[in-house]
């Protein structure tokens, strides 16, 4: 009689105890991150991947480049919207899933990224010559 495969938990023992996340319908892990949603202050990524905060992957234990996998761009109510997960280079497992927002309010462009492994962040950018927050009253 066969012996039941081992469950990734169970390889990676040593680890500390596997989380999974569900976004969307699919799972995350956060044992493959150094920390989960850093704060990027406003660096936003529509593409690529932190590497720096990516320990390795929790299944397979290899530290390697990362696959961009189900990229999607859809448009909500003027708002741009980038998806994409991360896998694992070598067993494809998924590391992330990463979201990107893009729009035009008013005289601004904003932009989010929220990701486990890229982390979180946003950014607002005058579209005018002269950035009207930067502008100073004078009297």
């Amino acid at each position: 009689r066969r012996q039941p495969a081992l469950s990734s938990r169970e390889i990676s023992s040593s680890r500390k105890r596997r989380r999974t996340l569900p976004v969307d319908g699919s799972a995350m892990c956060g044992d493959c991150v150094e920390k989960e949603y850093p704060n990027r202050g406003n660096t936003c990524l529509e593409n690529g991947s932190f590497l720096l905060n990516f320990t390795g992957c929790a299944v397979c234990s290899k530290r390697d480049f990362m696959l961009i996998t189900n990229k999607s761009l859809r448009e909500e109510d003027g708002e741009e919207i980038v998806t994409y997960d991360h896998l694992c280079k070598n067993c494809h497992h998924v590391i992330a899933k990463h979201e990107y927002t893009f729009s035009i309010m008013d005289e601004f462009q904003e932009y989010t990224m929220l990701c486990m492994l890229c982390g979180k962040a946003e950014d607002t950018i005058s579209i005018l010559p002269d950035d009207p927050r930067q502008m100073t009253l004078l009297f």
